[in-house]
């Protein structure tokens, strides 16, 4: 039985660690936009996972940057991209080794934090429990504190060569 109907175009997040649907929204900052159409299933029976949650957004086709986000709070997760009722791209999310640009520093004092151009960069440390180290400060993160450090989007006047293609 389909519990949620299909999506015409956009992207589908599935195999979502039960209860961490709502981190990912968050991190997308997909509330703020009442242009998206999302839904939303939450603590559905997985053969493989038990429960799981699961996402749908319509018209939306997630970037790179977004993919890295949902990574960070629920790795593993499956995204199909979809045009015209038919997934033509699945695949599953994982932590990358290196971690740019979409997680600021939490030391205060760190180089990335200041007005400059330093791009943040981390460095994974472990994957569980999830662990991050800057590449600057070297000062390290975790699980949570790491969700409450996701950048929502690039300060683009303080990095201006982000999207010079260079």
């Amino acid at each position: 039985m389909l519990k949620v109907e299909k999506i015409r175009k956009g992207t589908v997040i599935d195999h979502i660690p039960v209860g961490r649907s709502l981190q990912v929204l968050k991190i997308l900052r997909i509330s703020s936009d009442p242009g998206v159409t999302v839904s939303i299933a939450i603590h559905v029976r997985s053969k493989k996972m038990g429960l799981k949650d699961v996402v749908k957004i319509e018209d939306r086709i997630l970037d790179s940057s977004e993919l890295n986000k949902i990574a960070l709070v629920a790795e593993g997760a499956t995204i199909s991209i979809v045009e015209d009722y038919e997934v033509v791209k699945k695949f599953r999310v994982k932590i990358p080794d290196i971690i740019t640009g979409i997680v600021k520093c939490n030391n205060a004092r760190c180089v990335t934090n200041s007005e400059s151009a330093v791009i943040p960069s981390f460095t994974l440390v472990s994957k569980n429990p999830l662990a991050i180290r800057c590449h600057y400060c070297e000062s390290e993160m975790e699980g949570r504190e790491i969700e409450e450090n996701i950048l929502h989007k690039f300060r683009e006047r303080s990095y201006p060569f982000i999207h010079s293609g260079l």
